[in-house]
């Protein structure tokens, strides 16, 4: 198959358009929906065909108040490094719609898959982490192009996580995602509009 400007072009406007969405409205997302996502993960690259990502649909209403408590009380420790300006400029931001979002997903790495037999892992075995996050990378743009958005809840005590949603050891939290419809659209990162990081262009240089 030979790729067109067409699909460049769309795959440009996914990209642009994908944001790390904080604001949801609490709409359900329809089943079909889910299961598109779902398999669009399938089509993820992994080291050694490992397919190491472990995904959990947490849908148990006390899981969620555990898991927004468990952010609550990160987030109140990660702001105590700031001082004046820049920590009420972090207080002022919305870091995760953990309670608006109707579908919340925990995505683990399993670190010692039965599948890929150890291939390309030998020398790097955070490889199998790089490639829990090509899925998620992959979910995030399919969920775009269903006009979805997901935002990525990291200020978390990732142990408390795995203990509340009683994981296997062998099991290490990569990211705790919402995914919804966002209350707003805007290609304009959040970060940006709050002035707290612009984004500095990808250099590349020849060695």
């Amino acid at each position: 198959m030979e790729l067109t400007q067409a699909h460049r072009d769309a795959l440009h406007e996914i990209l642009r358009w994908r944001r790390d969405v904080r604001h949801f409205l609490p709409d359900p997302i329809d089943s079909a929906v889910l299961d598109r996502l779902r398999a669009a993960m399938d089509l993820a690259p992994s080291v050694g065909n490992a397919r190491p990502w472990r995904v959990l649909n947490v849908v148990s209403a006390d899981k969620r108040a555990a898991v927004t408590a468990n952010f609550e009380a990160a987030n109140a420790a990660a702001a105590t490094p700031y001082k004046g300006d820049r920590r009420t400029a972090y207080n002022a931001l919305k870091l995760a719609g953990l309670r608006d979002a109707p579908v919340h997903l925990a995505i683990f790495t399993e670190t010692d898959p039965a599948a890929g037999h150890g291939l390309g892992r030998q020398t790097m075995p955070e490889m199998l982490a790089y490639s829990t996050v090509a899925a998620i990378h992959t979910l995030w743009l399919a969920a775009r192009a269903e006009n979805l958005g997901m935002g990525w809840v990291s200020i978390l005590d990732p142990v408390g996580i795995c203990k509340t949603l009683d994981v296997p050891e062998s099991w290490s939290l990569t990211g705790y995602f919402c995914l919804g419809k966002a209350a707003s659209d805007d290609d304009t990162p959040l970060l940006h509009r709050n002035a707290w990081q612009e984004n500095s262009p990808t250099a590349w240089r020849n060695v």
